[in-house]
């Protein structure tokens, strides 16, 4: 279990803890990542995963398509 910040969001410390996971891979590349599993994980809401995915998303670590669910980007894609 988490101990969360109080400092930040909860959603950002999924974000930050997934990242990491990418990093270190514990998440390689293409592995798909579980929205309902991260749920359960962190005990959150699902749209507190879904704010967490987005971020992740942006940051260009994970491509999400409807219907497929999400995976982590390819290392080649992935910003440093």
């Amino acid at each position: 279990m988490i101990e969360w910040d109080p400092r930040l969001y909860k959603w950002e410390q999924i974000a930050n803890t997934v990242a990491e996971r990418i990093k270190d891979g514990t998440y390689p590349p293409l592995s798909l990542i579980s929205e309902v599993k991260l749920q359960e994980e962190f005990d959150v809401a699902r749209v507190t995963v879904r704010k967490a995915m987005e971020a992740l998303r942006e940051q260009g670590l994970i491509t999400t398509k409807p219907g497929k669910g999400s995976i982590v980007s390819p290392s080649d894609e992935v910003n440093d």
